[in-house]
């Protein structure tokens, strides 16, 4: 699987976006988003379940925190960055921004719900960064 992903910190544009988002209004204004920015493939998964089998080739993923099925959604930026190098860029989609670990909030920028999609698709075809919420915990960056 790691041989498939893109090295998307070196480019500014994406071609396979997973979109991990319970929210069915939330994620197709998502898609909609990266749709405009020119993202060819969009993949969308409302559980944390669906999305371990859609992680393969994917340049980005955009993570909600609290799914239907786990309340820790963050779990699955941990488990691509154990996957190693090179990963796709995260961003989150919260509610919460407080539940998020700091060590994985530093994974990406947080966005606090409500957000314009549009906004976040910018963080994701930009230069990667540490996270906001990281930085205010005192993390790196």
């Amino acid at each position: 699987m790691l041989g498939l992903w893109r090295d998307t910190h070196a480019k500014k544009s994406l071609d396979r976006v997973l979109i991990v988002e319970d929210d069915a209004l939330l994620a197709m204004a998502i898609e909609e988003a990266l749709a405009d920015a020119g993202v060819q493939h969009v993949t969308t998964c409302a559980t944390a379940d669906e999305a371990l089998h859609a992680l393969d080739a994917v340049d980005a993923i955009v993570l909600d925190v609290h799914l239907a099925d786990r309340d820790d959604g963050w779990a699955l930026a941990e488990l691509v960055a154990m996957l190693g190098s090179p990963r796709p860029r995260i961003v989150f989609s919260t509610g919460t921004p407080e539940d998020i670990p700091a060590r994985i909030a530093e994974m990406g920028p947080v966005f606090a719900k409500p957000y314009n999609p549009a906004l976040l698709v910018k963080a994701l075809m930009g230069e990667p960064h540490t996270g906001l919420i990281a930085r205010w915990r005192g993390g790196a960056g």
